[in-house]
């Protein structure tokens, strides 16, 4: 028995109607089908044509009347007027002749027309096999329902349309009229609905433009709405004919450029069509002038969101001149491919076109810039005439080491000019005024260029540099804030979004939250793209100094010498004096100093030639001083704490930092004032410095002979690091309650920490005890519970500690 087909509760209720006449009284029935190709027609055409042979009677049944001559149609009609037989018409609305008009209001003076639709969800699930039923809303998204179209597709094991099914669209696609294939050329380029451009690339009148149109939607390859189902699209692109698709394409770039329009999603699928003489790689030039400039409109609208693809844009151009070449290497930059643009930009600057070798000088001083040669972009930047440039020349000049002698441009007022002139004037004010001064200016320009977001290229942006100066006076509060401004705005691009994250782990691994910036590293590792050089020397800084923190010497070692390579390929500027002062406390702990002391001496001399601006100084000198204490210099450890002395009263951030070295060193020496190292710790922890803090009084803790003030010093420690006080380990724990009070809260400690993986020597330094004293707690605990192994011991240990 067949298999009845899948019919529309109309359909089906008209069939019933159609059944009922034909079985019962006789009556004659007058019926016209009216749907666009593919919706079904013949289908019920077959089931009334089985109604009337059920019922042993006749009736004239016409399929696809639309393509009959003039002749038969008005034929037709007579016979639908004597009105004494059945007569059953189908077609399409398109092409639609006098006659056929005719023959339709006679059919509809019978009987209102039955116009067929798409099918719906429901339809499509009863069409398709229930091995299939799991993929009905991607067969309905895909063929917007055309019943045509999802009986193709009735076979599908996955979510994927196969080629065999594609290619079979070609049948209908080959017999068009050629203006129809261009409309439906034109819809797969979205530009079904849009008539002035239509008309332009049909070269007809308003009316003309209509037929076609409605050729098209007759079709059934165009919906409703004058868009392609997603199937139908992918079958026009890869059936029709490369050098029609692409003459297409261009002509409507072209039209909607004239008319100011955007042209990227026109322009973007002709990169990769090699034959017509547009490449990716540049090869051979775009035909015509016209078409060059509708990719250089594309690639504007596309720099903004998607670099990477504005250069291939400019570089499908060919040949380039050198205002493409330009725009190509800040495309290039702006996607991060420093090699490219730095080629394209030397190109221009090598090539005496004076009208754009100040902006190639821009753009590769930019490039150089996070490559680290901050003093030869610095030269680039003077030697470009943009207002942009000069300001950018002056933050280069101050963090090599060179006050600007003259006065700070004066900007346009615009959005890029503003922000680049507060820049320049906030790193100025970092060396001769306040910190807070400083601060608010490199805040305010940060905030004017929130808006361009991504849109512009940048040597570094101003939320970086408020977060430099930032962590370098004692606001991690700020610099958190201004940096999650920038990454919620994407502020530079993709360019800077690493620095904005590590400078985020930075300031997590101040606080002592080592875990978080260890995410930061991760991260950036799963991205997979070496990082530039200005970046590098902060992603390992940062490995070094969560490694010290850890007390993971085998890690420290291991990055040691990443971290000299670094310093080699970044010479020393004013804004790595973070780093730096990092790498200084890792040479200490290493006893490999000589080989960071070039760079430290360089870093002295650019303090000094700046007049020892305390806001730099203050950092590097603390750095500086935890390196003398761990090489046991005693000497050089007092030098540092003087010259901290000495800026004291410059700021709050020095104050502190000056009185917790003192602190320090009379800590080492053996002399612990419980009051004045709780008050500078607490200090520490003020400004930031989370794990100084914990750590300074951790170590006036152990060294103290008085019980009270080591007992309050250790709850100082643990406070300040984040851990449990005294008093707060004594609420309860989740423990298994058989082992419920066989660890004192000493060996708890203990023992979470060994679980967690660290060494006897690591859980010392968390808890500012030795690492013998943390093996007797372990061995006393492996004797309380009675374990026979380590491995049990430490299976009783997960149990007791969660």
């Amino acid at each position: 028995m067949t298999a009845r087909p899948v019919l529309s509760r109309h359909v089906s209720q008209v069939l019933e109607v159609v059944t009922a006449a034909a079985t019962g009284s006789g009556a004659v029935v007058r019926l016209g089908i009216v749907a666009p190709g593919g919706y079904g027609k013949t289908t019920v055409l077959r089931e009334v044509e089985r109604a009337f042979e059920d019922a042993g009677t006749s009736a004239a049944v016409v399929d696809d009347a639309h393509l009959l001559p003039d002749a038969d149609l008005l034929a037709l009609r007579a016979r639908v007027e004597r009105g004494d037989e059945s007569v059953v018409v189908a077609y399409r609305p398109w092409p639609r002749s006098r006659a056929l008009a005719a023959l339709a209001e006679s059919l509809g003076r019978a009987r209102p027309s039955l116009m067929l639709e798409p099918f719906t969800r429901e339809q499509v699930r009863a069409v398709l096999p229930a091995s299939a039923r799991g993929l009905v809303d991607f067969v309905h998204q895909q063929t917007g329902g055309v019943p045509r179209f999802v009986r193709r597709l009735a076979g599908l094991t996955a979510a994927e349309v196969p080629p065999d099914v594609v290619a079979s669209f070609r049948a209908d696609l080959d017999w068009l009229d050629p203006d129809v294939q261009k409309y439906l050329l034109a819809a797969e380029a979205g530009a079904a609905l849009r008539l002035d451009l239509l008309g332009g690339l049909l070269g007809g009148d308003a009316d003309a433009v209509g037929d076609v149109i409605e050729a098209g939607r007759a079709t059934g390859l165009v919906a409703a709405d004058g868009t392609l189902p997603p199937i139908a699209r992918t079958a026009v692109a890869a059936l029709s004919r490369t050098d029609r698709r692409i003459a297409v394409r261009q002509r409507l770039a072209e039209l909607q450029l004239r008319s100011g329009g955007p042209v990227l999603e026109l322009v973007r699928p002709l990169i990769d069509l090699g034959e017509t003489g547009v490449g990716t790689g540049g090869q051979a030039g775009v035909a015509g002038p016209e078409l060059a400039a509708a990719f250089r409109a594309a690639a504007d609208e596309a720099l903004a969101t998607d670099p990477a693809l504005a250069e291939r844009l400019l570089a499908a151009i060919g040949t380039p001149s050198a205002e493409v070449a330009v725009r190509r290497a800040t495309a290039a930059a702006m996607a991060g491919d420093l090699d490219a643009a730095m080629r394209l930009a030397d190109h221009v600057i090598s090539s005496g076109d004076t009208e754009h070798r100040g902006t190639a000088a821009e753009v590769a001083a930019i490039a150089l810039a996070h490559r680290g040669q901050l003093a030869r972009s610095t030269e680039l930047h003077r030697w470009s005439p943009s207002s942009t440039s000069a300001a950018f020349a002056v933050i280069g000049q101050v963090g090599t080491g060179r006050l600007p002698a003259e006065a700070l441009p004066v900007a346009p007022p615009t959005m890029l000019e503003g922000g680049a002139s507060l820049m320049a004037q906030g790193v100025v004010e970092s060396v001769t005024s306040s910190a807070t001064t400083s601060l608010s200016t490199l805040v305010r320009a940060a905030g004017l260029l929130e808006p361009a977001g991504k849109a512009v290229l940048l040597p570094d942006t101003p939320a970086a540099l408020a977060a430099l100066v930032a962590l370098h006076s004692g606001e991690p509060g700020v610099a958190e804030s201004v940096l999650d401004r920038a990454a919620a705005t994407s502020s530079g691009g993709a360019l800077m979004a690493v620095r904005h994250r590590l400078l985020r782990g930075w300031i997590a691994m101040q606080r002592g939250n080592l875990a978080q910036a260890r995410e930061t590293l991760v991260a950036l590792r799963k991205v997979g793209r070496p990082l530039e050089p200005r970046d590098w020397l902060f992603a390992v800084a940062l490995e070094i100094g969560i490694a010290r923190r850890n007390s993971d010497l085998a890690t420290l070692k291991r990055t040691w010498e990443q971290a000299c390579e670094a310093v080699l390929r970044h010479p020393v500027d004013l804004f790595t004096f973070l780093p730096l002062g990092e790498f200084a406390t890792a040479a200490a702990r290493l006893r490999d100093q000589h080989r960071l002391a070039p760079h430290l001496l360089a870093a002295r001399n650019l303090l000094r030639d700046l007049g020892d601006p305390s806001l730099w100084a203050v950092p590097l000198h603390w750095s500086a001083l935890h390196a003398a204490i761990i090489a046991e210099e005693t000497s050089v450890a007092e030098e540092h704490a003087a010259s901290l002395a000495a800026c004291r009263d410059r700021s709050r951030y020095a104050g502190i930092v000056s009185v917790a070295a003192e602190s320090w060193l009379d800590v080492l020496a053996g002399k612990v004032d419980a009051d004045q190292v709780e008050e500078s710790a607490r200090g520490l922890h003020a400004v930031g410095q989370w794990w100084d803090a914990s750590r300074l009084a951790g170590q006036a803790a152990i060294r103290t002979s008085d019980r009270q003030a080591m007992v309050r010093l250790l709850d100082c420690a643990r406070l300040l690091q984040g851990r449990p006080t005294g008093a707060a380990r004594k609420q309860p724990e989740p423990v298994v309650e058989a082992d419920a009070g066989k660890l004192s809260d000493r060996e708890r400690e203990v023992a979470e920490l060994v679980v967690g993986g660290l060494t006897y020597k690591q859980v010392g330094d968390r808890l500012f005890i030795s690492a013998k004293t943390v093996e007797h707690h372990m061995a006393r605990i492996r004797q309380r519970l009675g374990c026979g192994s380590r491995a049990e011991l430490l299976d009783q240990l997960r149990q007791i500690v969660g």
